[in-house]
């Protein structure tokens, strides 16, 4: 018994640690730059691929923002300022995730991928 269990022992730990690293992460193909200053992004709409892995980067050209791109699992900011994401097509809701002043409420942009 003793040697059934150190051999199921033994035999786990290659499963277990391939479970633990989960899949490989995304090598990006292009990169999509969003700019925020005092409430707005440098552009009210960005285009992606769909299907492509992009990096997605936050740059605050003025202010403090973060941005979080709803239904596409992606939250940046200063601490965390880029993501790489492959997206089906459709269009995805970016929006400030950090309260900024009394424009924040409109600082609001469109990811469109195709």
């Amino acid at each position: 018994m003793a040697l059934v269990l150190a051999l199921s022992a033994c035999g786990s730990n290659g499963n277990n640690e391939e479970a633990a690293s989960g899949e490989a992460p995304l090598v990006a193909e292009q990169e999509l730059v969003i700019k925020a200053s005092n409430w707005q992004f440098d552009q009210t709409e960005y285009k992606i691929p769909k299907n492509t892995p992009v990096e997605i980067k936050l740059v605050n050209d003025q202010g403090a923002h973060g941005i979080q791109i709803k239904d596409a699992g992606v939250k940046l900011n200063a601490a965390k300022d880029s993501k790489v994401v492959s997206l089906d097509a459709g269009t995805y809701e970016i929006k400030c995730n950090i309260v900024c002043g009394t424009g924040h409420l409109n600082m609001t942009a469109k990811l469109i991928v195709e």
